[in-house]
């Protein structure tokens, strides 16, 4: 069976489209779509476990994320 893990995607509006955050591991993407970005950033993310050594996996992820909104 395999392993999971649940990551955060920020997805930001540009001026041409969104580009798409995952902060765990600190990789980005972009799309035209707010789906289509958060489906790139799905992909990057499948290349990087695919191809990455296991120490650089270790190295890049940050295993606490908070995420708050504030009023100004």
């Amino acid at each position: 069976m395999r392993k999971t893990k649940q990551f955060t995607a920020i997805i930001e509006r540009e001026e041409k489209g969104y580009v798409s955050l995952c902060p765990e591991l600190d990789i980005a993407s972009q799309g035209n779509t707010i789906e289509e970005a958060r489906s790139n950033l799905v992909e990057a993310l499948e290349l990087f476990f695919q191809t990455a050594d296991p120490s650089e996996i270790q190295d890049r992820l940050i295993t606490e994320v908070r995420i708050a909104t504030h009023s100004f």
